[in-house]
């Protein structure tokens, strides 16, 4: 079997396999090849991934050869025509947002594994690219919001007078959302979190930081981590609660989305018109919307009132060697259900986690949350 290694679109930073973790394949009998520069941006050369033993072509020579192709975004039409028959991908493609992309590479035959629907099981962890990107995207924001803070974070007594620690409002206390609040704690701020589960309340304390509680959320226990919709009475009186935190604060990292759909929006127009001015909001969910109705994906506007927002939902792409590494390993894990000891295609479906982030396979889609989208 022949694997390739596709370089990312312009923008993506990332790779999907470093040179050592590449080199893994080359132990399970698979030939590798890598694209020219895939992992130039990830500061792994092809020098690196030559003295691994990996071979280095073009970008259609590896498409038109390869068995297993690894891209962490979805690939491009032209792409998709020089595709060998057959052929298996692999990456983060977002398939509930791009599902008219899916039933494409169905019509196709195209095999395709999105890594951001495996099951978050326990089994599953080792596997799970969402929570491993989530967990630099929670770091970077905080680190992104102290840069364009004017101020400091923590507290300072000097000689030339006394600086107050900022104020942090985290809205969301997944992974991004608890690193975020251990990054700005060690920076000195004072923390506030918002989350719609009530059973992160312990994890939130235990880093440091204040848990604003509403009364009255729909259960969230079994949405793997992400926002669930909300009734008309507890948004109402969410945004209240949230209104008086926000008033307070200096920076506020968003990270609220629910699959498949717009991410709500947790901070209305009237909410960052309260807000002081250099006030800082990092929404880390532009890609679906995002977490205010003035978010603007991939750009950082400055309101009338001195408020920037910061819209990013691909921090990770801004670490990227060791979010490459991360990711890498989650591949990896994710490899050892699907490759057999001779290196050959094994795929077993009656694998919960196989099954689960299969997306297209012999010509179908045959991921169940996709298909109805279809309908």
């Amino acid at each position: 079997m022949i694997a390739a290694i596709l370089k990312e679109p312009k923008g993506e930073n990332r790779v999907s396999l470093l040179p050592e973790q590449a080199e893994t394949l080359l132990k399970k009998n698979v030939e590798v090849w890598v694209e020219e520069d895939a992992g130039a941006t990830a500061f792994a050369s092809d020098k690196a991934y030559i003295a691994k033993g990996i071979k280095v072509g073009d970008r259609k020579q590896l498409l038109q050869q390869s068995d297993l192709i690894f891209s962490i975004n979805t690939l491009g039409e032209n792409d998709i025509v020089s595709l060998k028959s057959n052929a298996v991908l692999i990456g983060v493609y977002q398939p509930l947002y791009n599902f008219a992309t899916m039933q494409q590479w169905a019509a196709k035959n195209i095999s395709s594994f999105s890594l951001d629907t495996i099951p978050r099981t326990t089994r599953a962890q080792s596997m799970d690219v969402l929570s491993s990107q989530a967990n630099i995207a929670g770091y970077r924001a905080v680190l992104l919001a102290s840069t364009l803070f004017p101020r400091y974070f923590p507290m300072f007594m000097t000689a030339a007078g006394s600086i107050p620690p900022a104020k942090v409002l985290i809205l969301g206390a997944g992974v991004a959302g608890l690193q975020a609040i251990a990054t700005a704690k060690r920076l000195g701020a004072v923390i506030e979190v918002f989350d719609t589960r009530p059973a992160v309340k312990e994890e939130v304390m235990s880093l440091g930081a204040k848990f604003v509680e509403v009364e009255g959320a729909a259960d969230a226990s079994k949405a793997g981590g992400y926002a669930v919709e909300q009734t008309e009475e507890y948004k109402q009186k969410q945004q209240a609660r949230i209104a008086e935190a926000v008033a307070k604060a200096d920076i506020i990292i968003t990270t609220a989305q629910i699959p498949g759909k717009q991410a709500p929006i947790l901070l209305t127009e009237a909410m960052i018109a309260s807000l002081k001015n250099g006030s800082v909001i990092i929404d880390l969910a532009a890609a679906t919307g995002g977490n205010t109705p003035l978010t603007k994906n991939n750009e950082t506007i400055v309101t009338a009132n001195g408020v920037t927002i910061l819209g990013n939902s691909n921090l990770p792409s801004g670490m990227p060697f060791d979010a490459s590494k991360m990711y890498g390993k989650n591949v990896l894990n994710f490899l050892q259900l699907i490759i057999n000891k001779e290196g050959a295609m094994n795929l077993n479906f009656e694998d919960d986690i196989v099954k689960g982030c299969c997306i297209t396979y012999k010509s179908e889609v045959v991921n169940e949350r996709v298909k109805g989208l279809l309908v």
